[in-house]
């Protein structure tokens, strides 16, 4: 049932949103250059790697995520609509429209035991997380709410996400953590060295 959530949403959602996202694609151009997109090895369902595909924010180069964040991927953030390409990771099964954010491969050593059964589902692009805090969760407690999900998933909670996700969108709450422009590195629940705010794209 989840799948075929997944696969018709998805399939009506790129059918309505082709000319807009056309559109996104020329004004990425001419504001941001080449390339629009922004992929990044992604850890998926039992950790497999994939490729996830977002509209890029940042400007290529050296620097801090505040220095190459541009008003307009501010924007795009704020809107959430540099997610919007990853209805293709849906439409082929790495992604699901609902579940844990996917986070970075290197990340998997840095897990619990108990923080890794996030990898037992599908990763989403909204998530029981992302509609209670967002990127202004602490990494222990986005992980207990992912776990939350894992053992209490069902069709109806996908569809409560899906509602609540519209508001936090249009409300365009916890965008980013505190002294971030996106998010700190997650170094592991035991150790917490000085964070890179570089290269940080959750």
């Amino acid at each position: 049932m989840k799948r075929l959530l997944d696969i018709l949403v998805t399939i009506l959602g790129l059918s309505a949103l082709c000319l807009p996202l056309l559109a996104l694609g020329v004004i990425q151009r001419i504001k941001i250059g080449s390339p629009i997109f922004f992929r990044q090895v992604r850890a998926g369902q039992h950790g497999k790697a994939f490729s996830i595909l977002k509209f890029r924010t940042m400007l290529n180069g050296e620097g801090s995520d505040e220095e190459r964040m541009t008003p307009w991927g501010q924007l795009l953030r704020s809107t959430s609509l540099d997610e919007l390409p990853e209805l293709w990771n849906v439409l082929i099964g790495e992604m699901s429209l609902v579940g844990p954010r996917p986070l970075p491969t290197l990340y998997l050593d840095r897990y619990t035991p108990e923080q890794a059964r996030r990898h037992e589902v599908r990763p989403g692009i909204t998530g029981w997380a992302q509609v209670n805090g967002r990127n202004d969760l602490t990494w222990d407690d986005q992980f207990k709410l992912d776990l939350w999900y894992v053992e209490n998933r069902s069709f109806l909670l996908d569809l409560k996400i899906l509602w609540l996700t519209v508001w936090t969108v249009i409300s365009r709450k916890d965008i980013s953590a505190e002294g971030f422009a996106t998010r700190g590195e997650f170094f592991g629940t035991q150790t917490a060295p000085t964070p890179d705010h570089s290269k940080t794209d959750a």
